[in-house]
């Protein structure tokens, strides 16, 4: 047997940035799953910290925020209190301030709320194709993929539509603070140490942060039925909204309302690309994107790969005993190829049900604020894109982004026949 057959070993995982440049590990995540569903990494750049790979165990950690607080961070970084006081967002909270702040902007994200807008979001969805398809030759994930989201959340925020190539780029320099052709600053070089009290330690929040400020401005004397005049005109205890809490907010909402659902889109069109039978499937029944269809698509991308946790207490997890200040990582993108929970979790079936996938959270307070429309998104897109689609040819890979916390797409050159 060479070495190359003897497959990953526990001494040899490595969950780095570089690890997920070309493609997500999926058979490191297997072997941890199966040999040490929570195992202990040393990570090189910080503390080191508990990787939690099983759907269950994801899903219990997720829901039990008395033990597993968000409050100390929620990505790997290791923060001090200052650090944690200067950029901390709803995410990095729990209840019950989690709960106020969440209640804030929640209204819009309703079951119902959403329902109200299908019919923009057809409208979104079509000038999108009208504008892209007779290209021939483009960049999905510049001409399609990025398009209905940021058109929805500025619609959402209250910004002009002219400035969703700004709202976009202001993402992609922070969610792409590890990759040297996104960053201002690498996050993990001695450079961004003068970012260090900035979300991502990226100054391009800088330049978000200055964006909102103009827009909170006008709201504040004329407000409008956005979720900008609701958060600068909103209480909580009493008391508005800090800057700070303002800046972190809005901030968050770009974020977490463009770039995962611009990866659904962008991995659901790879996927069925490349498994041309479960695009017949869909092609033959359209209703199969409602009933299965998305629900697959968001478990195959799964955008966010993880969040961390912290233990606030010795507890047990997964036969493992954790300490009271143990950095706690939840793998959504393991929990959503557990084998015991997804039969051949590696073949991507549209027709796949149950499918109890944990790409919006595993359950709990922190469960995604904008699930409702980020399914309805990849719902409107496919069912509107493929009976438009004759064919679709990949014109060379699909680029990855160098990260290991979103399941990012670049780039995705193709070629396209109009039906």
């Amino acid at each position: 047997m060479t070495v190359l057959d003897r497959g990953p070993r526990l001494e040899d995982v490595s969950l780095e940035n570089d690890d997920f440049a070309k493609h997500v590990p999926h058979e490191t995540f297997a072997l941890l799953r199966r040999e040490a569903p929570v195992w202990w990494y040393d990570w090189p750049l910080g503390r080191g910290y508990w990787c939690v790979t099983k759907h269950a165990d994801v899903v219990a950690v997720s829901r039990d925020t008395k033990t597993f607080t968000s409050e100390q961070g929620a990505n790997l970084e290791d923060l001090d209190e200052e650090q944690r006081a200067a950029r901390q967002s709803m995410l990095e909270t729990d209840p019950p301030r989690h709960t106020r702040l969440r209640g804030l902007v929640g209204p819009p994200f309703t079951p119902r709320a959403i329902k109200a807008y299908e019919l923009v979001l057809r409208e979104l969805t079509a000038a999108v194709l009208d504008r892209a398809l007779p290209l021939r030759e483009f960049d999905f994930i510049e001409e399609v993929a990025k398009q209905l989201p940021i058109r929805v959340l500025a619609s959402l925020l209250g910004a002009p539509d002219e400035d969703t190539d700004r709202l976009i780029d202001w993402g992609d320099r922070m969610i792409g603070n590890t990759d040297p052709e996104l960053a201002d600053v690498l996050s993990d070089t001695p450079e961004s140490e003068k970012y260090r009290m900035l979300p991502f330690r990226s100054p391009a929040s800088l330049e978000l942060f200055e964006y909102a400020h103009r827009i909170a401005d006008e709201r504040r004397g004329a407000p409008t039925d956005d979720l900008v005049s609701k958060l600068v005109n909103a209480e909580i205890d009493g008391e508005r909204l800090t800057e700070r809490e303002f800046d972190t907010m809005f901030l968050l909402l770009v974020v977490a309302g463009n770039e995962t659902t611009r990866q659904a889109i962008a991995h659901g069109m790879l996927a069925l690309a490349e498994n041309r039978d479960q695009w017949r499937r869909l092609a033959d029944d359209p209703e199969l994107v409602w009933t299965a269809g998305a629900d697959e698509i968001l478990r195959w991308s799964s955008p966010v790969l993880h969040f961390r946790r912290t233990a606030t207490r010795d507890v047990e997890v997964g036969g493992q005993k954790i300490v009271a200040g143990d950095k706690v990582v939840i793998w959504y993108v393991s929990a959503n190829f557990d084998e015991e929970v997804f039969a051949d979790p590696l073949r991507f079936d549209v027709g796949r049900r149950p499918n109890p996938h944990v790409t919006f959270g595993g359950g709990g307070p922190h469960f995604c604020l904008g699930a409702h429309l980020a399914k309805l998104e990849v719902q409107v897109m496919f069912d509107a894109l493929l009976p438009r689609l004759a064919d679709i040819e990949l014109l060379g890979p699909a680029e990855r982004m160098r990260t290991n916390f979103t399941n990012a797409l670049k780039r995705m050159p193709v070629r396209v026949t109009e039906a």
